[in-house]
């Protein structure tokens, strides 16, 4: 017997959310935590943040986008099927304590990811600013929730086409010393969290980022999801997601991405050439 969807909206173009059936994930569930889902008995493991749970009933939301073979397959299912396997609440909860004023940042599809943080902050009586970018307004994602869950929230996009021009970094410096916050919470593209964390550092504010390496079995076994963090190696689905982002390896993260992304390329090149001949 699988997980069954209760509920699935297109978000955009290529972002969906997924509202899933799995009692047990959602009673345990933190801000901050993962699951590990399989579509069939043939699909491959893949790592999904949990944006959002209903304890009372018994739903976890997932928000994924389609980049691959298995989110494009789970993209193919509709209210009322299954998801084979639904594993998880996996990998340590976002810390939140000793935190009163937060800055909560989010790039991209990784905004899915800030919410749950902003929202988990928000109930606590913190005081949280939300800070987002994306490429164009048409990708914007969850701006509602991010609205109700915030004291504050400043919306970027590269283009200028929600009227507000820049990325996350334009005015976060001035940000930091305009609200005197004493955690900045990242999550988004390396090289995002990388000039972040460079702010911050600079600023002298307490930064926390969340990692989404690659990762196949969730339990540290596999090795994939290796982090190199103040020259020590972490493995980020059981010592993370979060890390001290001041002391993260984002240079090595970035290399061994790029490396991944051009043996990936080569596949792909090679596949389109055998059915050529």
């Amino acid at each position: 017997m699988g997980y069954k969807i209760i509920n699935k909206v297109k978000l955009n173009d290529t972002v969906t959310k997924m509202v899933v059936l799995a009692p047990n994930v959602a009673r345990h569930a933190k801000a901050g935590q993962f699951i590990i889902l399989k579509v069939d008995e043939v699909g491959e493991r893949i790592p999904l943040t949990i944006n959002d749970t209903d304890k009372e009933k018994g739903l976890v939301t997932i928000i994924y986008q389609i980049v691959g073979l298995t989110t494009k397959k789970l993209d193919k299912l509709n209210i009322g099927d299954e998801i084979m396997d639904f594993v998880g609440a996996l990998g340590k909860p976002t810390n939140l304590d000793n935190v009163t004023r937060a800055l909560v940042i989010g790039g991209g599809v990784g905004s899915a990811i800030a919410y749950p943080i902003c929202k988990a902050l928000f109930e606590k009586g913190v005081y949280v600013d939300g800070l987002l970018g994306f490429r164009n307004k048409d990708l914007i994602i969850q701006y509602d929730e991010f609205k109700s869950h915030t004291n504050n929230l400043y919306i970027y996009t590269d283009d200028g086409s929600n009227g507000n021009k820049g990325f996350v970094t334009t005015d976060l410096a001035k940000l930091i010393d305009e609200n005197k916050y004493d955690e900045v919470f990242v999550i988004g593209p390396l090289i995002m969290m990388k000039m972040v964390s460079l702010i911050t550092k600079e600023k002298g504010v307490k930064t926390t980022v969340s990692m989404n390496p690659l990762m196949i079995d969730g339990t540290g076994m596999c090795g994939c999801c290796r982090v190199v963090v103040d020259g020590v190696m972490k493995f980020a689905c059981v010592d993370g997601p979060d890390f001290d982002g001041h002391k993260i390896n984002f240079d090595e993260m970035i290399l061994r991405n790029k490396m991944y992304q051009e043996i990936e390329r080569k596949k792909y090149s090679d596949n389109c050439n055998l059915f050529k001949k």
